[in-house]
């Protein structure tokens, strides 16, 4: 493909020059930075190389907050520009890409990653192991999700970005309508990041399934991990297929084939059913988890063990198989026919009675507990009546005969955000807050927390609310304008206020993170919410090696258990054994750097450089093969330091359950 160098990069808009120019000095004053502190030994030694659990998923965490924020200012972009009539802030293409990258960041590329994350630092500790299965294989993981977000995200500033909306559908996404190379991007960046969210699937099953501590059948684990295997087993059953689906898409747009291109006899309705097959079990790969964080938070403050623990459990799995017999809902409208789409509207429904099911054990639980309003509480109630607002809807669009009156208006967009945002976005910052003194020594700021609670839970309903009321009245989405005779005006001003509440709202828990870095107290328990899972059983944050003594578990709820009736809690020097670790590995850095640089030769359709560029990954593969460091060992001498370090402080309560 000829590229232009003047269309190289993007210019004659102002937002993008101002962002390009962002974009330099934040990485000046990065290197800058690091150089006047001399922290890049630092740096590569322990994050950049490391292949432990826990700084992993707080790399995770970091690129998922940073994603949240531009996948925000995009959506702040939409709403400036549809606040009033007829408005010029955006014009139609600039439009088309914002709500394309909106979608595309906010699903694969912040609430993946920040679920991720949290489920790769909890995970091992949950069930009482020393690392994941394959501990370079989840760094790899990483470098290549990263290299995929950091790929996509810089299309806004060179060549373009994609502009067929979220879902890319065919004939829009093909070379016919979008000769560019922006929906390029959508096809091989994706496919990068998507690599590394399958290996992750491959490694939390392998995981869980093999590595839980002495005792810890299934029956006796943790919900958040039964909630991330599931989703785990959902990812290595779906992704395949979006895999399959963008491979295809990219000999479509840059070899030439037609597999879905109408012209030369391809099948556009092929790409939808590949998309969707993939894109419904996605909706439960990121929720399911969710409900985790939720059961956690809500049996923890509510001083009870989870209700009905088995029927959560076997409902978790029915969602799981009934996630791939539903995917048709979502293009009802495409004529497959009233015999199909009757089917597929009798499977949706039933989708909704297992997550009910998981409504009254929520609700059960609560029931004459002692209630703690803590700000991670706080998030795990306020989810409850959103998340059933967005599944009540669901049930609305569910009826394929009315789903052809909601379908293309913002009736929907309104359903799935009721759907997406409490369900998963709550279940995040739920889950950061408890989590976070187990992740960093110190609690997030409990005031500013309630601060960050009450702007954003309001300003997601101003948000959304109105937009049901808007499609009912015929307002459709993805159109950049309206008239004002529409009277469609109001309603869209209120949910522009909203968004900018909203933003607000991300804004006070960005400083809560600020302020709680330099002045919340470090003197605190390893167990400050008197907890009832096993991360809490070690200190905090975790040491490296996550327990000197591998806990033995007797029943569910295993921390609580321990602590009352007094067993494993203490730790004797016998007790105490070398410790086998993973050693740093550079190579899955290499593997995401050469990822994305093959990915971006791909993009501008340079093949013989792209080609190139791909021996550096099979290199890469054989240095793997034969790589024989088999770790090293923690000695008995620093375990002991270590653990008398937390075990023996006269921190509040560090002494009140483990000694």
């Amino acid at each position: 493909m000829d590229i232009n160098w003047r269309d190289f990069f993007i210019v004659g808009n102002p937002l993008i020059l101002g962002s390009q120019i962002a974009i330099v000095l934040v990485v000046i004053g990065i290197v800058a930075l690091l150089t006047y502190l001399k922290k890049w030994q630092w740096l590569w030694r322990e994050w950049i190389t490391t292949v432990d659990h826990k700084r992993i998923g707080i790399m995770y965490i970091l690129a998922g907050v940073l994603m949240f924020f531009r996948g925000g200012v995009d959506g702040l972009m939409m709403k400036a520009q549809t606040s009033r009539p007829e408005m010029n802030f955006l014009d139609a293409q600039h439009y088309n890409e914002v709500f394309t990258t909106h979608g595309v960041i906010m699903i694969l590329f912040a609430a993946m990653p920040l679920l991720i994350g949290i489920m790769n630092y909890v995970i091992p500790l949950q069930i009482g192991a020393r690392d994941v299965a394959f501990p370079q294989l989840n760094a790899l993981s990483f470098w290549l999700f990263f290299s995929g977000a950091m790929l996509f995200n810089i299309s806004f500033v060179i060549g373009g970005s994609p502009d067929a909306g979220w879902t890319a559908y065919f004939p829009l996404a093909g070379k016919e309508f979008t000769p560019g190379i922006g929906n390029n991007y959508y096809a091989v960046a994706i496919q990068i990041a998507g690599i590394g969210t399958l290996i992750s699937g491959i490694n939390f099953i392998v995981t869980i399934l093999k590595m839980r501590a002495k005792g810890m059948t299934l029956m006796k684990m943790p919900m958040f991990t039964w909630t991330s295997f599931i989703a785990s087993v959902i990812i290595v059953s779906a992704f395949p297929i979006f895999t399959v689906a963008l491979a295809l898409m990219t000999l479509d747009r840059i070899f030439g084939t037609h597999f879905f291109t109408l012209s030369g006899g391809g099948m556009d309705m092929m790409w939808v059913n590949l998309f969707w097959l993939w894109g419904h079990p996605e909706v439960y790969i990121v929720v399911l988890p969710a409900f985790g964080m939720f059961s956690e938070v809500i049996a923890t403050f509510s001083r009870k063990m989870l209700f009905g623990y088995k029927s959560m459990v076997f409902s978790v799995v029915g969602i799981a198989f009934l996630s791939m017999l539903v995917w048709v809902h979502h293009f009802f409208t495409m004529g497959a026919g009233p015999a199909v789409n009757s089917v597929f509207s009798i499977t949706t429904m039933m989708i909704a009675i297992p997550t009910g099911v998981k409504m009254f054990n929520w609700l059960f639980t609560m029931r004459k507990g002692r209630i703690e309003f803590s700000t991670a509480m706080l998030w795990a109630l306020a989810f409850i009546p959103c998340f059933l607002i967005g599944g009540i809807t669901g049930v609305m669009l569910a009826m394929s005969a009315a789903d052809y009156q909601y379908h293309n208006t913002l009736f929907l967009v309104a359903h799935f955000h009721y759907t997406l945002i409490p369900g998963v976005v709550f279940a995040v910052f739920a889950g950061l807050y408890y989590w976070w003194p187990k992740m960093f020594g110190h609690m997030l700021n409990e005031k500013l927390g309630k601060i960050h609670f009450w702007l954003f839970t309001i300003g997601f309903n101003v948000t959304f609310m109105p937009m049901f009321f808007l499609g009912l009245d015929g307002a459709v989405r993805r159109s950049y304008t309206y008239s004002a005779e529409s009277g469609f005006a109001p309603l869209f001003l209120v949910s522009a206020i909203g968004a900018a509440i909203l933003a607000v709202g991300f804004a006070a828990f960005c400083y809560n993170i600020y302020w709680s870095a330099r002045h919340a107290d470090r003197n605190i328990s390893n167990d400050p919410w008197n907890a009832r899972t096993l991360e809490w059983a070690t200190a905090s944050p975790a040491p490296f090696y996550n327990f000197a003594k591998v806990p033995e578990v007797k029943t569910l709820d295993a921390f609580w258990h321990m602590k009352k009736h007094n067993e494993g809690l203490t730790l004797s020097d016998d007790e105490i054994k070398e410790i086998h670790m993973p050693s740093n590995s550079g190579l899955p850095f290499y593997m995401g750097v050469i990822f994305g640089i093959t990915g971006f030769f791909l993009v501008f359709e340079w093949k013989i450089a792209a080609l190139v560029a791909a021996v550096g990954i099979i290199i890469g593969l054989i240095i793997r093969s034969f790589d024989y460091d088999d770790g090293y060992h923690v000695t008995v001498d620093e375990i002991k330091e270590t653990e008398k370090s937390w075990r023996s402080s006269g921190g509040k309560g560090v002494k009140n359950h483990v000694g």
